[in-house]
């Protein structure tokens, strides 16, 4: 009865933010203001995942400081960071002071921040502390989900998710080193579908209460009509269209067609996969020309493996020919010279 009173009174409030904050009118002069968007989902190579990244043992603003200012040599200007609410809840202050070294450290290199809260991918169980080492040749081995089965299960816990959410939001609410909030990675994953429903619409109401002066959004990723509910949702209520694909250039082409019927700005926050034919060479030059912000996932090669492709673990992790995602190997060699070329040519570093 407890969990009914719950979701009933979630849906009443969400009825009272059921469109985003901004209108088309006021996104696209935002988004005109902003120079093209171009960059990494970036986690340094020392870090598995978002709670070793952020957690004091295991930060590491020297590397973080080096693979930035290799970012900014290639003109990157955007860099899309995920967060954990375990982080907070083990230690909220020392986890907000290095995110503001973090974000200290990018703006040093003239990258801005997307700060994204919640994810429904990879692994379920997560702990603070000392966190699981790669597996061998699999892709994200140790990446984990944000809250998870347990959390999501828990009606009570939904103050606490609140109270992190809210808590961060208000600390940067008008910093300029964060471009936009991404309140939610690809909702409905591991086949939650629906059931993410109810926690992406509470994250919507969180934040508009806060009302930061950055934009609001949460990408849509699978276009199947399982995703039909969680799609309408998030391209109502996105101040700021973002997206997934990582197909050829002709089906994501078409994809960039379709959203412009909405009269919003929009930026792909996840392409280019290698084996899929998402690839430097094809898809950067045609996001520019659209002027859609380009954000692809991974940098440099580390402890994510995601040099391996999703389904095809490599025994042995022995590295393969041709890489999933990233750039750079930790020594700053690149998978190949004629994607950095492409690179920096389009981001007007050549």
């Amino acid at each position: 009865m407890r969990y009914l009173f719950t979701f009933l009174a979630a849906l009443l409030f969400s009825a009272t933010f059921a469109q985003s904050r901004w209108t088309t009118e006021q996104a696209n002069a935002w988004y005109k203001k902003q120079p093209w968007m171009t960059g990494c989902n970036y986690q340094p190579a020392t870090a598995i995942n978002q709670l070793e990244m952020f957690q004091a043992a295991t930060f590491d603003p020297a590397t973080i400081d080096k693979e930035l200012g290799w970012a900014q040599e290639l003109g990157f200007n955007t860099m899309r960071v995920f967060l954990h609410h375990i982080a907070w809840t083990s230690d909220k202050e020392g986890f907000k002071k290095r995110l503001n070294q973090y974000l200290d450290i990018s703006s040093k290199h003239k990258i801005k921040t997307i700060l994204v809260f919640f994810d429904d991918c990879w692994n379920d169980k997560y702990a603070a502390g000392k966190q699981p080492e790669p597996k061998a040749g699999v892709h994200n081995s140790g990446w984990v989900r944000d809250p998870g089965t347990d959390i999501r299960n828990n009606p009570d816990s939904l103050k606490m998710l609140e109270a992190y959410v809210k808590d961060i939001l208000n600390a940067h609410k008008t910093d300029d080193r964060i471009v936009m909030w991404d309140l939610y990675n690809e909702p409905g994953n591991s086949n939650y579908v629906d059931k993410s429903l109810n926690l992406l619409q509470l994250t919507f109401d969180w934040a508009k209460a806060v009302n930061p002066a950055q934009p609001l959004t949460a990408g849509i990723w699978s276009f199947g009509s399982n995703f039909d509910k969680l799609n309408k949702f998030q391209l109502e209520n996105s101040d700021i269209i973002t997206y997934h694909h990582y197909g050829y250039i002709d089906t994501h082409q078409k994809k960039i067609q379709e959203l412009r019927s909405y009269n919003k700005p929009l930026v792909c926050t996840e392409y280019m996969a290698r084996k899929n034919g998402s690839l430097f060479q094809t898809i950067l030059p045609m996001l520019k020309t659209e002027k859609v912000g380009a954000i692809n996932w991974g940098f440099v090669s580390g402890k994510t493996n995601t040099i391996f492709a999703w389904d095809t673990p490599i025994p042995g992790g022995k590295e393969p020919e041709l890489w999933f995602h990233d750039i750079y190997r930790k020594d700053k060699t690149p998978f190949s010279e004629n994607e950095v070329k492409t690179i920096r040519l389009l981001n007007q570093r050549e």
